[in-house]
């Protein structure tokens, strides 16, 4: 019988930062770290449909939902101790990461010897120039001046993410579709999940960990937990290329395509994914 049922947690950071996270289900404990412009809310029904199997807890990366805030000096240490005092508190061994939380889970891999599964979902690993950080600067000014619409169209168009028009369409136009799309979200809600208005701003620090760690792949090389790397077909190239160059350095990795789906896949129904087959992956290879 699943169970679905949501409870709440807070771990404190080594910083003193406070992380919350959910918890659905029952079973041995796993961590599903969501990715960019999400909070751990993104990820529910993934865990609900993991739940007859697994504890998932789904923390909220900082700056998001009820966690701290990110620091002056933020780098991705820190956000290795936040999954590092998760993962302590609660006593999984198992994290399924997804985008840039692919990224935190590799890497707390590397600090963590006792990580025992890791389910790495299309980290966004800038191998060889496949994921420039460029467009930072612009993305930077663009919130500061308040221009939250033109701010997230940078960072989609330059991360080849959101809908096919987006690499079609003239700025300009995107720019207002994005600007309407921010007003409807913040008059209707946007249920548990921040609004995009909200998540905007943590989008540097996300640009910021691909630049942290741009052609330092051969470093997961000391990686000693169970790997399966995770993608979808219909992702972008440089997507694969990062699954790709991982499974050169990991050569005891599993990897698996799921079919007809991208970049989306782990999300919310709602948000585009189709997180159910997700799970059959993610439990094949838990279990």
């Amino acid at each position: 019988m699943t169970d679905s049922r949501t409870s709440t947690g807070r771990v404190t950071s080594e910083d003193g930062t406070g992380i919350a996270y959910r918890v659905i289900g029952r079973g041995p404990g796993v961590v599903l770290l969501h990715g960019a412009m999400q909070s751990g809310a993104g990820l529910v029904e993934l865990a609900r449909s993991l739940a007859g199997s697994f504890t998932c807890y789904l923390p909220d990366r900082r700056g998001r939902g009820t966690s701290g805030p990110y620091g002056a000096d933020h780098r991705l240490h820190k956000d290795v101790e936040d999954l590092d005092a998760l993962l302590t508190a609660t006593g999984a061994r198992d994290v399924v990461g997804i985008s840039s939380g692919a990224i935190i889970a590799l890497r707390a891999a590397l600090a963590r010897p006792g990580l025992r599964r890791l389910v790495a979902f299309e980290p966004p690993l800038d191998i060889g120039g496949s994921n420039p950080t460029g467009w930072l600067d612009r993305f930077d000014r663009e919130i500061a001046a308040g221009r939250v619409a033109a701010a997230l169209v940078t960072g989609m168009r330059a991360t080849r993410m959101g809908p096919a028009a987006f690499r079609v369409l003239p700025r300009w136009l995107l720019e207002r579709l994005t600007t309407t799309f921010i007003a409807r979200q913040e008059r209707e809600g946007a249920g548990e999940e921040p609004t995009f208005r909200e998540l905007a701003p943590t989008l540097h620090h996300d640009a910021r960990m691909v630049a942290e760690t741009a052609d330092d792949v051969g470093a997961f090389r000391q990686v000693r937990a169970e790997v399966l790397l995770l993608g979808g077909s219909r992702s972008p190239a440089y997507l694969k290329k990062a699954l790709t160059a991982l499974e050169e350095v990991l050569p005891g990795a599993r990897r698996a395509e799921l079919a007809g789906l991208g970049h989306a896949a782990a999300n919310n129904t709602a948000a585009g994914g189709r997180p159910e087959r997700v799970a059959e992956e993610v439990r094949r290879f838990l279990t």
